[in-house]
């Protein structure tokens, strides 16, 4: 098969790799795609190669899941023909941004591109015509759609330009023209937020800013099987992000016209410090000149998706004394020991789980079920994947781990639940040698992933930003209600599982007004700062006050200026660096 064919089929394993390989040296490699200078995508003959699901895997070479980071979850917002919603300007006063709209700066986003790599976009929406009726969106990259030729460098999907579009636009039917659809609307949604024109009674954060659209592809069958998530599920693939991101880059001119990614995307996976590949690639593209990159700290702060435990302090009570014979045995009480309670509901499939552990440890694991079975310690090895079976009950659980992470260097084990026994799941956590004291995160899907709800009994809040926001030098919001100044309780919380301050900045991310009418979750945050990215980039790059300007300036001015409560230390969990306010960043300019 060829390589969009090979790209686009069920029966080749997407692997991400920070080395080249040489389709030509290994047989089973069916094609290759690089993506910058250190990370690479191969397509590989999975009829050459053993089962995901039976045998391990480099953890970072698998390509990790993202889902929407809306309130709604997997609930498409059903595009409306026309939104007969009255704008509602809160969002863009609150932050600052609708003040440096008019005279004297008068920054409206022109001369620079928003980026958004998403479900796509309402081409035909007004919101993203200027003035005469064309169009401000500069390209469209469709990998859903085979029709057309993929942009340059790219191996699949269908690239339509500004002409085109424009083109389409003074056509009877459109579509026939340009058969992108943004059939979800999330995409449109974050769009509109941060780059709607005015001529329609609408104000986006930057609506003289031009467009880059990707429209993300589905992932893969056999991804979204082996994460145990349904095959309607709305997930998105590491892989193809990266390549949006490396697509978005190109169209960065130095010096004359700056490009500002924003992605209103996240997963759970990782180790929640920034070592992910989508992670890594966003924080090396953010330090080049005239390119910022602006992502959402997801909905999970609320979602009892993250659990912390320390190995150290006093003993777990005995649960084989407490619970009978069906608890774990007197003789594994370990002083070193820590019991996580999982609970599990009705009809869910399976669900996937990831414990974190730190560099120093050694950690087993023992399982037992509701139905009293007991899956001993088990002594895990540098590497190695091991399937149990209960004997009672008809679930399956598959371990996987690694002593050492390459990308983290910490212990990774991650589990796989099949066909979960409804009730409370006990995972007792056990340090091996001197890892007494050590700390250990635990990670549940993204809400929207999850079949029915799984959550742990006693959840840590903090720690639940979602990647790639603990990247550290790319731009990460929470959000927060602008009607009352309230932090959103779905917000993700930080800091980073190494103790670095993330997020940067909390944003307005409760019932903004949108292509669709009012809308709530971190994507829209993001979506705002990503406008007010694009006003400061006008100023610095197009304007000439900082032509040097990269993610991190922008990051420093906005930070500089964000505004602060006496009551509250920064940096927090919450708010990060303070509020976003564009009016404070550019006081703080002159002062």
């Amino acid at each position: 098969m060829d390589c969009r064919e090979a790209i686009l089929s069920e029966q080749t394993y997407d692997y991400i790799t920070d080395f080249p390989v040489n389709e030509e040296e290994v047989d089973s490699v069916l094609c290759t795609e690089d993506v910058g200078d250190r990370f690479h995508v191969i397509y590989v003959d999975n009829g050459a190669l053993p089962s995901l699901e039976v045998d391990f895997y480099e953890y970072q070479g698998i390509p990790k899941l993202y889902g929407l980071m809306q309130i709604e979850g997997d609930a498409p917002m059903i595009p409306k023909a026309a939104n007969t919603e009255p704008f509602d300007p809160a969002a863009i006063i609150s932050s600052g941004i609708s003040q440096v709209q008019g005279p004297p700066l008068y920054l409206t986003g022109f001369g620079t591109l928003l980026c958004f790599i998403d479900t796509g976009i309402e081409f035909e929406n007004e919101l993203f015509r200027d003035e005469l009726g064309n169009t401000r969106i500069e390209a469209i990259w469709d990998q859903t759609d085979q029709t057309g030729t993929p942009p340059e460098g790219f191996l699949y999907g269908s690239l339509y330009t500004r002409e085109q579009i424009n083109y389409a636009l003074r056509n009877e039917n459109p579509k026939e023209i340009v058969p992108s659809i943004d059939e979800i609307g999330h995409g449109t949604a974050l769009a509109s937020v941060a780059a709607g024109s005015v001529f329609s009674g609408f104000r986006g954060a930057a609506p003289e800013a031009g467009l880059v659209i990707v429209k993300l592809k589905p992932a893969k069958d056999y991804l979204k099987k082996y994460y145990l998530l349904t095959s309607q599920a709305l997930a998105y693939q590491e892989n193809d992000i990266m390549l949006a991101v490396k697509f978005c880059e190109g169209f960065v001119r130095l010096f004359r016209r700056p490009v500002i990614i924003c992605l209103g995307i996240g997963t759970s996976m990782g180790n929640h410090a920034g070592s992910t590949p989508l992670s890594a690639y966003l924080n090396q593209i953010a330090q080049k000149r005239n390119l910022a990159v602006v992502v959402c700290g997801g909905n999970e702060g609320n979602g009892a998706g993250h659990f912390r435990g320390s190995l150290a302090g006093d003993a777990p009570m005995n649960m084989g004394a407490a619970l009978g014979t069906n608890a774990f045995p007197a003789t594994l009480a370990q002083s070193n020991a820590r019991e996580v309670e999982i609970r599990v509901s009705e009809e869910n499939g399976g669900f996937y789980m990831e414990l974190w552990g730190r560099r120093t440890n050694v950690i087993n694991v023992e399982i037992r079920s509701p139905g009293g079975e007991v899956i001993p310690p088990i002594p895990l090895g540098l590497r190695q994947s091991i399937t149990f079976s209960f004997v009672y009950e008809r679930t399956r659980v598959t371990i996987y781990s690694t002593l050492v992470e390459p990308t983290s260097g910490e212990e990774l084990i991650f589990f796989r639940f099949v066909d979960p026994t409804p009730g409370i799941w006990t995972l007792r956590v056990i340090g091996q040698g001197d890892a007494q004291g050590g700390v250990f995160d635990l990670w549940l899907p993204l809400l929207q992933f999850q079949q029915s709800p799984v959550y742990f009994l006693s959840p840590h809040p903090d720690i639940t930003l979602t990647e790639p926001a603990m990247a550290m030098d790319i731009i990460a919001t929470t959000a927060y209600n602008p009607a009352n100044a309230s932090f959103y309780i779905d917000s993700g919380r930080g800091f980073s599982r190494n103790g670095m301050p993330r997020p940067d900045l909390a944003a307005p991310g409760v019932n903004v007004s949108t292509a669709y009418g009012k809308q709530s979750g971190s994507g829209f945050s993001a979506a705002l700062t990503a406008g007010a990215v694009a006003q400061l980039m006008q100023w610095a790059v197009v304007e000439g006050n900082n032509v040097f300007a990269d993610t991190r300036i922008v990051k420093g001015y906005l930070l500089r200026g964000a505004r602060r409560e006496a009551d509250i230390a920064y940096p927090s969990k919450e708010w990060g660096f303070g509020r976003l306010d564009m009016v404070g960043t550019f006081t703080s300019l002159r002062s």
